[in-house]
């Protein structure tokens, strides 16, 4: 089923997103997190690349192949670009269809940091919306799933020279938006209306990521850009050497921001779960999903 559908049918579409093994995670153990996730029965679950950045090198289409077949859950892997060749994207869309699964996550993934993106090996893609644009010209039965940044992204000079990027991926064939994690609710709301004024009606589901440590935060601001409200600043100093502590406020400070979230009526929520079943089991229970 193509996700697309998934919100026209339903007032709030829930997702969630893990990654594929890697130094610290084995297969095995992936596929028991998954068993677990199961039992929630989200709208889709999608798949991250793994370190190498390639889709059939991390089992990323995979386990998403297995989520689908095993438990009839949507799945939904993600297709970096800036570092491939047409060719190596189409033999993986490819893929993605022989497995029967009818959605991706078109982004252009993270710039080499060994600096080989020059012009004597530069790939065939420069941005997400090329790789939108590719896959929507292949005519393949796909629904395309685009990110979207509230606050910019890290790399844009300004957050309306962000959203006019935006409204080129739409425009170019995007099904439904998946937001990137932010922590104040406010800089969201200021995000939606911008959207609204440049004519971005596309389905929008919001990216939600629990904080269970603070180690964890200070590394995702860093890399996002998202900022932190006072209110999550003194929970942060609060619980600095208490991870326990920590974890239990970083999810009810993740369900009050869900449930003030709510009330504007979005489109659903997706959740960064980080492979740990234990805090979608707390969202779900403290949401009355």
């Amino acid at each position: 089923m193509f996700i697309k559908d998934k919100f026209i049918k339903k007032n709030k579409v829930i997702s969630l997103e893990i990654f594929p093994p890697n130094s610290n995670m084995t297969l095995k153990q992936l596929l028991d997190v998954i068993d677990d996730l199961a039992v929630f029965r989200p709208d889709y679950i999608s798949v991250t690349y793994g370190a190498s950045g390639n889709a059939n090198n991390d089992y990323t289409i995979d386990i998403a192949e297995y989520i689908k077949e095993k438990y009839t859950i949507e799945a939904m892997p993600h297709l970096t670009c800036i570092t491939s060749k047409k060719e190596k994207v189409d033999e993986i869309l490819q893929l993605i269809i022989k497995k029967d699964l009818k959605n991706v996550l078109a982004l252009r993934g993270d710039k080499p940091k060994d600096g080989l993106m020059n012009q004597s090996n530069r790939m065939d893609f420069t941005y997400a919306s090329d790789l939108i644009e590719h896959i929507r010209s292949s005519e393949l039965p796909v629904s395309i799933a685009a990110a979207c940044y509230p606050e910019g992204h890290i790399e844009a000079p300004s957050l309306n020279e962000d959203i006019r990027n935006l409204k080129t991926k739409v425009d170019k064939g995007v099904d439904f938006l998946i937001t990137q994690l932010f922590f104040d609710n406010e800089r969201f709301y200021d995000f939606k209306d911008r959207l609204t004024k440049n004519s971005i009606n596309t389905p929008l589901t919001v990216g939600i990521m629990p904080i269970t440590n603070v180690k964890q935060i200070k590394r995702i601001v860093s890399l996002s850009g998202a900022s932190v409200p006072p209110k999550l600043k003194l929970l942060l100093d609060k619980y600095e050497n208490d991870n326990l502590g920590m974890f239990q406020a970083g999810i009810e400070y993740a369900c009050q921001q869900m449930d003030e979230l709510d009330q504007w009526k979005v489109n659903g929520f997706h959740l960064y779960v980080m492979n740990k079943p234990e805090i979608a089991k707390m969202i779900y229970k403290n949401m009355n999903w």
